[in-house]
């Protein structure tokens, strides 16, 4: 992959941890527990990323994750919470931040493969990380299909808000929630309606 495919990196969150984002960032899972953050994450996948990255010493769960496609099969498990969902939109210069990490699959599985940013990006598939769909009637196919949609980019502790450059919703009803909570602010008016990202 090359760096000018990067238009952005994701990060999907319940809508009600978004004051908590504003003043602290997105935060790793680890201090996301300390602030009591709503978590729509899978229990067993939460479990498989306690994991210690190879060669890096560090817990998974020490970095913040960010997705580069967030039409993603976490999304598609959530769908029907697509209300009190948002997406947040990750201006790509993270990639240099130091000690960022690319994976070329999910994370949380025991075949993905950990590099440094941003030199991670060549072990990467624009047409597996940006594709629509994950199926196949192969089953090892889908498999890998299913763990390369989910690369993941993994920022050591917390993602700053300056980084924050848009926020996603499904609908209008989410739109002005959103705004709400924002107020009055650069980043309120960056709010757009992208129903097709929520499988909607």
């Amino acid at each position: 992959m090359k760096r000018s495919e990067v238009q952005a990196l994701y990060f999907i969150t319940p809508i009600e941890n978004l004051e908590s984002i504003i003043e602290h960032g997105i935060v790793c899972f680890n201090s996301a527990k300390k602030l009591k953050a709503k978590s729509i994450a899978d229990t067993d996948i939460q479990n498989r990323r306690e994991k210690i990255i190879p060669g890096i010493n560090k817990k998974l769960h020490s970095f913040a994750n960010l997705y580069f496609n967030p039409r993603n099969p976490m999304m598609y498990k959530r769908k029907q919470l697509h209300e009190k969902l948002c997406i947040l939109c990750i201006d790509p210069s993270i990639l240099d931040i130091q000690d960022v990490i690319i994976t070329d699959g999910n994370a949380s599985s025991d075949y993905t493969r950990f590099e440094p940013s941003p030199l991670g990006l060549k072990y990467l598939e624009p047409d597996s990380v940006f594709a629509e769909y994950w199926t196949s009637d192969n089953t090892y196919e889908y498999w890998q299909c299913k763990r390369r949609i989910c690369v993941e980019v993994l920022v050591p502790d917390f993602v700053n808000t300056r980084f924050i450059i848009r926020i996603l919703v499904s609908c209008a009803e989410s739109q002005k929630r959103v705004k709400e909570i924002l107020g009055v602010s650069k980043l309120s008016e960056s709010v757009t309606i992208k129903a097709s990202l929520f499988f909607q």
